[in-house]
């Protein structure tokens, strides 16, 4: 009988040998023996004898790893002429999450927006005026795969304010990735998720409806609300992000279970770091002692993993939508580079930061992995404490036991 690998899965070399299940989100990691036996389903034509040695019958062990993964969906007998990228070994540490910033233009003027506006002007309501050709997002992608990278997070702005959003939309399919879309939801209509090539979407939700409109505009809650549902309805996983601000402290139990209630695959709560317009509206800025502790709400896995004696972001790197690459978009002033060099020779330029240099001194620091060393950097030293960080872990009801 004849194995292929299946639509979703792809071989990945980062630190060790790997597949990576794209749609499940799920990385496997594995010996150089199983690694070599998968490679045998890489792209091989469906015409060719898949059994150990060319012919023959496979082995005990081979039968029941091959069992393992097709239950796991990683082996199948469906022919499919899928052809993937060829696996060679990452960079160390590995760049496994690329933030894409396609575009700074938005359709809202959030209170909390740490993206300037730039200059020209566009129509009112918008900031921003960057993007991205095609071309650059189509050679930034291909870079990031065969980089074995794993998910790309298309951001903006809003990235569907991007005027060839619908020529990004349709070159997706072709990269071996995670795709997730970052959006506010309000362009977010049922046509475009017909048709919408992503794995995932995260919609901005800060708060319940007078909380998140305070700070993104009237209506804009029951826009995103039915943005959720409409992204749920069409089959999509769904996320959501919040922001902690002084107006949203008392709905997180009443957020909570109505996402759970949605079905929200993953919620993401962290405190916006005051630079950009938030610089200018004080009224939504928040103490460490005062949001810190709420930094304990949120489920799920999150977008991006860290690595043990790390500080945060050792796998991530930020492309913004004037073709510089950082640490971070918050870094973007502090770029590694333009794209134009390459992504690799970008990513080679940004040094891992370990625990052991952090100015951290607490026992849970390799939970907390010194928290945002952007936010630190605002906070005075940038190799010092994020206090937000430390408000959760020091605050009675959140420390971990």
């Amino acid at each position: 009988m004849n194995y292929f690998l299946t639509k979703e899965a792809v071989l990945k070399w980062l630190e060790t040998p790997s597949v990576y299940h794209i749609k499940r989100d799920e990385l496997y990691e594995l010996d150089n023996e199983a690694f070599k036996f998968l490679k045998k389903f890489q792209n091989n034509p469906p015409s060719s004898p898949f059994s150990k040695g060319g012919m023959g019958g496979f082995s005990k062990n081979e039968n029941k790893f091959i069992d393992y993964c097709i239950k796991e969906g990683i082996l199948t007998t469906e022919k499919n002429l899928l052809k993937r990228p060829h696996v060679i070994k990452s960079p160390k540490p590995s760049l496994r999450y690329l933030e894409l910033q396609i575009t700074d233009r938005c359709n809202l003027r959030c209170k909390h927006c740490y993206i300037k506006p730039s200059s020209p002007p566009f129509s009112k309501g918008r900031m921003g005026g960057f993007e991205l050709s095609l071309s650059r997002i189509k050679k930034v992608l291909s870079e990031f795969e065969e980089m074995q990278g794993l998910r790309v997070l298309i951001t903006g702005g809003e990235p569907l304010t991007h005027s060839r959003f619908t020529e990004i939309n349709a070159m997706l399919p072709q990269f071996f990735i995670r795709k997730i879309l970052f959006t506010n939801g309000l362009l977010l209509n049922k046509k475009i998720l017909k048709n919408l090539n992503v794995d995932e979407i995260q919609i901005s939700i800060d708060g319940l409806e007078k909380a998140h409109d305070s700070l993104r505009g009237k209506g804009t809650f029951k826009k995103a609300i039915e943005a959720v549902k409409n992204a749920i309805n069409t089959e999509f996983e769904v996320s959501v992000s919040t922001m902690v601000h002084p107006a949203n402290l008392g709905d997180f139990d009443k957020m909570e279970a109505l996402f759970k209630g949605l079905g929200i695959k993953d919620w993401t709560v962290d405190v916006p770091c005051i630079t950009g317009r938030l610089e200018k509206h004080t009224e939504v800025q928040i103490s460490p002692d005062k949001g810190g502790k709420y930094l304990a709400y949120g489920y799920g896995d999150g977008l991006h993993s860290g690595a043990s004696g790390f500080a945060c972001g050792v796998h991530l790197m930020s492309v913004t939508a004037d073709g510089r690459a950082a640490k971070c978009t918050f870094y973007a002033d502090r770029d590694a580079g333009n794209i134009k060099d390459g992504l690799g020779e970008c990513w080679q330029r940004i040094k891992p930061i370990k625990l052991s240099e952090l100015k951290c001194d607490c026992k849970h620091i390799e939970i907390c992995r010194g928290g945002c060393r952007y936010r630190a950097k605002l906070l005075g030293d940038s190799m010092g404490k994020d206090l937000y960080r430390c408000a959760l872990y020091n605050h009675p009801f959140n420390s971990p036991p």
